[in-house]
């Protein structure tokens, strides 16, 4: 077992595996881990729990998922609300219920924040801060806030890091990944899903997420991005008080956008605030290719003159100059209903497998755009209109970037909010000058130069390394060191069940070859006895019998008669 997790050699790796298979069995899932080759740990796991819970077996696979994620605690509840964005890569049921996973967890101790905060900083916390407030105004599975007063007398909040949380996750991630190499190499169908990507993708995400030094960089470079614009306001650092474990920025005293009532009794714009919310976010996406990743409303405060400002940088998208062109002419073609452009962006994308049905998916597209055909353009939600094009487009297996599912979602909660603040929000009117400006820019000259040049020097690398290339390969072919490496996806675990069957099969043959010729020496009745018996007729009836009986204990176990 331990040549299989060769990164997994610690005490605390190996208790953890244990204990998320011991959950796995709990809610049902035994069947994928015996086949990915758990069966020891599946049969201790049994024992803890011979029957499972009623209520559990009236749930489907998915709310049982659900529950072993929550169970397993924090790191796995994280995975789960990232899966949550990716129903390119798991089914759709699975993609709704862990779209319910909530980061609540309990507070940890004031006295563990302040040492904490002492390690980070290199120094006591009286010297930077006057006051600390005990209560934290939030917690979750990696950091709690709370508010302080610097000793300069500014207002500002600190995000802890909760300790212990860099190793919890780290153990975590070692476990997930050693999983998901068995459920690649065992699992029918796994490459699919890309189960070893999967936890690449969620180690660097939840890595970033625990760097607040990071955090305080995005910060500057998002209020970098709009310098100038007076409609939007950006929290201000403290570097002197900020570590990859420690973020202290100004204290944002403001209205939440959710907060209506609120809002009118300060008189506030709320039409001029949905609009200045939509090209914020548009001009993040479009134009600057950063945006924020969860603009939920608690996340978005209004201050004095209709300024928004938005809190919680942890999570982000970014969308480079080839992937903001494909959004767009995504984009243009729904909104334009043209079928045939989408069917030719998605061919062009080069994420679309040779099986691909096209008729069917043209068809299920055309079904899409034909549920919007009578709808008026300023009725049409953009970010629901992306969700149900992304969610068509998966059925069918094609990847796309997870930032555009995360852009989707965040459409949604920004038209949401729009909607909320001003019933007659028009997310597309919004959109039309951001299109048109992007599709200026793409066939502007200096563009058009830019990407000449860029062309130019490709061909110029090209033909300078082709000599160099075409001999070092006909050196190679010379030399007898040419070589082709293919690799056969999926014969391992038919190679393992071959064995297996071919020993099941020599043990037969030993069984009956003793039963055979035990028979043969019993009837001679030479040699020792013993009650009458020959000795060795005896020794082969038993010896036969105790590998016949141990390997019908070892095919029940299996759970394959």
């Amino acid at each position: 077992m331990l040549s299989v997790f060769q990164f997994n050699r610690n005490i605390r790796s190996l208790r953890r595996y244990r204990q998320i298979v011991r959950v796995l069995v709990k809610y049902g899932f035994e069947h994928a881990l015996s086949l990915m080759g758990l069966s020891r740990f599946v049969a201790r796991g049994r024992r803890l729990f011979r029957k499972p819970e009623p209520e559990l077996t009236r749930l489907s696979p998915a709310e049982r998922m659900r529950l072993a994620l929550e169970e397993l605690g924090p790191t796995f509840v994280k995975l789960g609300q990232i899966l949550s964005t990716r129903p390119d890569v798991i089914p759709r049921s699975f993609v709704l219920e862990f779209a319910r996973l909530q980061d609540q967890v309990p507070s940890f101790p004031f006295e563990d924040a302040l040492d904490q905060i002492s390690r980070e900083l290199g120094r006591d916390p009286e010297e930077r801060f006057s006051f600390i407030d005990p209560e934290p105004l939030a917690a979750a599975s990696i950091a709690q806030v709370h508010r302080a007063r610097l000793v300069s007398g500014q207002e500002v909040v600190i995000k802890v890091r909760r300790p212990g949380v860099v190793e919890a996750v780290e153990t975590d991630i070692d476990a997930m990944m050693g999983l998901a190499v068995l459920a690649e190499r065992h699992l029918p169908r796994s490459d699919i899903y890309d189960p070893v990507g999967l936890v690449k993708e969620f180690a660097r995400t939840i890595r970033r997420e625990m760097d607040f030094a990071r955090e305080g960089h995005t910060i500057e470079r998002f209020a970098e991005n709009f310098a100038g614009d007076p409609t939007l306001y950006f929290p201000t650092v403290h570097w002197d008080c900020t570590a990859r474990g420690l973020l202290t920025m100004e204290f944002i005293n403001g209205i939440k956008v959710s907060d209506t009532a609120a809002l009118e009794r300060a008189g506030m714009d709320r039409r001029l605030i949905a609009r200045r919310g939509a090209d914020a976010f548009l001009k993040m996406v479009l134009t600057h290719g950063f945006f924020h990743g969860d603009p939920h409303p608690g996340n978005v405060l209004i201050l004095p003159d209709n300024v928004i400002c938005l809190l919680d940088y942890g999570m982000v998208g970014r969308l480079d100059a080839q992937l903001k062109g494909y959004l767009t002419d995504i984009l243009l073609a729904i909104v334009q209903r043209d079928v045939d452009e989408v069917i030719s962006l998605l061919l062009y994308s080069g994420e679309i497998a040779d099986t691909l049905d096209t008729r069917a998916l043209k068809r299920d597209l055309a079904g899409l755009i034909d549920n919007y055909y009578e709808t008026p353009l300023q009725e049409i939600e953009v970010g629901r209109v992306l969700l149900e094009f992304l969610e068509v487009i998966t059925t069918y297996h094609i990847k796309f970037q997870p930032d555009l599912m995360l852009l989707a979602k965040a459409l949604v909660a920004i038209e949401g909010m729009g909607r909320e603040l001003d019933p007659t929000f028009d997310m597309v009117e919004h959109l039309r000058p951001f299109m048109k400006q992007a599709v200026r820019d793409r066939f502007s000259p200096r563009q058009l130069i830019r990407e000449m040049n860029s062309n130019l020097l490709s061909y110029f690398t090209l033909a300078r390394n082709l000599p160099r290339d075409l001999k070092e390969l006909l050196n190679r072919i010379n030399r007898n060191k040419f070589k082709i490496d293919l690799e056969h996806r999926g014969l391992d675990r038919a190679m393992r069940e071959f064995d297996k069957s071919v020993n099941r099969l020599s043990s037969s043959l030993i069984i009956a070859a003793l039963i055979v010729g035990s028979s043969i020496v019993m009837q001679t009745d030479k040699g020792p006895k013993f009650l009458d018996f020959p000795v060795f007729a005896f020794m082969g009836y038993t010896i036969a019998g105790f590998i016949g009986l141990w390997w019908v204990v070892a095919i029940i176990r299996s759970g394959r008669l």
